[in-house]
């Protein structure tokens, strides 16, 4: 007779065990039920990236698409669940956290000296969390009339995603106005229909951004209304959002580090009192 019961791995106290916990800037808000498994206390396990995670970080159309960053999310901090739903303000301290977890808590940035020089600067890790999550705030409320207020959030990271997507397409198709075989009309073609497509992004961006518009008739929140009155609101209206939306994403961008300039680095020709050790969150980079 076959025994029902499941045999436990022996091997089990030598797997990943959580090496940090970390809170969410977001505090759990702007996730769709079922995308994260908030805790009680607030704090997330974070694991370190197996060998498999490596691998796929390697892959570059799994970069590309996002398909790469969210299983390694989902693998290194299983309370999130669908990290395509992960909001912006989340994605950075995330991304740090698995970083630390895996590598340890010093990682090497370059500072570019001059075209010819780069310093290697050690940048600690737990400074830059701890500066994030106390920087970090969102105002979702932007008031356009008394008889109407708007309501945003973060772009999740599969908007991001689509974004940045749609953006590299364009770039790409603009390239070919310096295609020498092209005629004068084919090339300002080009260029129009890859100008229609870079404000269809933007306007896009603003559209997902906003979650509900408040109105003396009630609230909005159907997508497909708030995306025809964006297309179809007077441009002071538009430049409104936009404008809040741009302080919002430059207040929580993270910051340079402020460092002062050590002897050391003055002897591969760095000058002044401080300079600024830029912070950078490219995937297929960050993670090596």
């Amino acid at each position: 007779m076959v025994s029902n019961t499941q045999k436990t791995n022996p091997l089990v106290a030598f797997m990943r065990q959580p090496k940090i916990f970390i809170s969410l800037p977001s505090n759990g808000n702007f996730y769709p039920e079922g995308s994260l498994d908030l805790p009680e206390n607030g704090q997330l396990a974070v694991y370190s990236m197996t060998a498999k995670d490596e691998m796929l970080l390697n892959v570059p159309d799994a970069l590309m698409n996002g398909q790469a960053v969210v299983e390694v999310i989902q693998n290194c901090v299983p309370s999130i669940k669908n990290a395509w739903h992960v909001p912006s303000i989340d994605m950075d301290l995330i991304l740090l956290s698995i970083r630390l977890a895996t590598y340890g808590e010093m990682m090497t940035t370059p500072v570019k000296v001059s075209d010819d020089i780069e310093y290697d600067y050690q940048v600690d890790l737990r400074i830059v969390m701890d500066n994030l999550l106390s920087q970090i705030s969102w105002d979702p409320i932007i008031s356009i009339s008394e008889d109407l207020t708007v309501f945003v959030k973060p772009l999740n990271y599969r908007e991001m995603t689509k974004s940045a997507l749609q953006t590299f397409e364009t770039q790409k198709i603009l390239q070919a106005v310096n295609d020498e075989s092209l005629s004068d009309d084919q090339k300002q073609t080009i260029f129009k229909d890859s100008f229609i497509k870079l404000t269809e992004v933007t306007v896009g961006s603003v559209a997902d951004s906003i979650f509900k518009i408040d109105t003396t008739q009630g609230s909005v929140y159907e997508k497909e209304f708030i995306k025809e009155f964006i297309d179809n609101a007077d441009k002071e209206i538009f430049n409104k959002i936009q404008k809040h939306l741009e302080n919002l994403k430059e207040q929580n961008n993270i910051k340079p580090i402020i460092v002062e300039v050590t002897d050391e680095m003055r002897a591969v020709g760095i000058t002044g009192e401080t300079i600024e050790v830029p912070l950078t969150f490219d995937p297929s980079t960050f993670f090596v």
